[in-house]
């Protein structure tokens, strides 16, 4: 909610500010960006590969039908040799200024992949395993002080709707034991019901795939894994990133390269970014998180390495990290401030920046009526463009001619391309 023009996030005792500026943010001599480089990590995303070149294409089209962009286009993709790797460029003209953005994409698909490749009894065996440390350990009643929508969609959504599919497999292996006379409560009336609910579960995924249950299954158990430091494909996958970005910082070049992460790769880029801190100790890096879910991962009482690299960037002064959170995003969690909620916070804070995208006043009421109750469209929120102007705009961030810092800390609204026009809906 907002009062007196502050977003806020919870309610009574609980509310907490949706915003903060650290005391000891880093200052920023660079005033305008004539070469940029992105490097985006995408979330938990099985089909990132085909998605985000193309989703950034289309989202910039819209923006450029609306909003006064003098000039915008964007190259081919390429990828890779190495296939772990997309680039494409982007020049545009905003404010009067013209910035050329390269976009490399850091992928991790490949691990998402084999994730959901598991059977389906094995993803709902670690489910219920994961769901039953976390509730064990007290992670799961932390996550849901934070944000309690969250319940929600993770864990509670993935595990609701397998218990039914089951079930309703189990009753169809009833019925069949009842259609042949079986006694119920033999054994072989046991191993229909068994092989009838786990045969019936493994039919009706692909259909459910529509609605995220196998992806939000192997998605809240990889980040178990990760913060009990059970990936170390993932980890060596993350040293790889930090590499890339320090060869691009070698490379030179740049007026100012951004670390920008979505959701569960917003984790990833925090953790890359406080391993190029310390393989580039002189380097200079802007990090932009959206909708993050850092407390997934942070919290677990094992993950001491996550809340280490957290703890290294809230203290860093050559990190300008910028953190966007929505109240509307039940994947996400506003008001978390990982240089308050992690533990005794460091004697430097210069990290993050946390501002409310604010999405009620940025998409067209139309639109946000139709999607507010929609967890996954809302939480890809973030990578839209704007319907209506405001001080959360992923173009102007990203292919704008000032600093990451400059532009959060004040603003300048790209206006329509025409006054008063009233923004067309998505």
């Amino acid at each position: 909610m907002v009062i007196d023009g502050k977003s806020y996030a919870g309610s009574g005792h609980r509310m907490r500010e949706l915003g903060f500026t650290p005391p000891n943010l880093a200052s920023d001599n660079t005033r305008f960006i004539e070469r940029r480089h992105v490097f985006y990590v995408p979330g938990y995303d099985p089909e990132a590969r085909q998605r985000y070149h193309a989703l950034f294409a289309r989202e910039l089209g819209r923006y450029a039908a609306r909003f006064d962009l003098r000039l915008h286009h964007v190259s081919p993709l390429v990828e890779s040799v190495d296939r772990q790797a997309q680039t494409w460029t982007v020049d545009a003209g905003l404010a009067g200024r013209r910035t050329a953005t390269t976009f490399e994409i850091l992928l991790w698909d490949d691990m998402v992949r084999r994730d959901m490749g598991r059977p389906v009894l094995a993803s709902l065996l670690l489910l219920l395993l994961s769901v039953g440390h976390s509730l064990a350990t007290g992670t799961l009643l932390r996550l849901y002080g934070l944000n309690r929508r969250f319940a929600g969609v993770i864990p509670l959504y993935p595990l609701v709707l397998s218990a039914v599919l089951l079930a309703a497999g189990a009753g169809i292996g009833s019925g069949l034991n009842r259609l042949v006379g079986q006694p119920a409560g033999s054994w072989i009336a046991i191993l229909v019901d068994v092989a009838a609910a786990l045969g019936f579960a493994h039919l009706a995924m692909p259909l459910l795939d529509r609605f995220y249950l196998r992806q939000l299954t192997n998605d809240w158990v990889f980040k178990w894994q990760h913060g009990n430091g059970w990936r170390e494909d993932y980890a060596a996958r993350l040293d790889a990133m930090a590499a890339r970005v320090a060869a691009r910082i070698d490379a030179g070049g740049a007026d100012e390269i951004t670390l920008v992460g979505h959701s569960s790769g917003a984790l990833a880029v925090v953790e890359v970014a406080a391993r190029v801190i310390v393989l580039r100790p002189g380097a200079r890096l802007s990090l932009l998180t959206l909708g993050a879910g850092l407390p997934l991962v942070a919290l677990v009482p094992r993950a001491a390495r996550v809340r280490a690299d957290i703890a290294a960037l809230v203290a860093c002064d050559r990190v300008v990290w910028a953190e966007y959170q929505a109240p509307q995003d039940w994947m996400n969690f506003p008001g978390f401030n990982p240089a308050r909620d992690l533990g005794p916070s460091p004697a430097r804070v210069a990290n993050p920046l946390i501002r409310s995208a604010r999405f009620r006043d940025i998409v067209d009421p139309e639109v946000y009526r139709r999607v507010r109750r929609r967890p996954f469209r809302m939480h890809f929120q973030f990578l839209f463009a704007n319907d209506r102007p405001g001080e959360f705009d992923i173009v102007a961030l990203l292919l704008g001619p000032r600093s990451l810092r400059d532009r959060v800390l004040a603003p300048d609204i790209v206006p329509l391309r025409e006054a008063g026009g009233r923004a067309p809906g998505s």
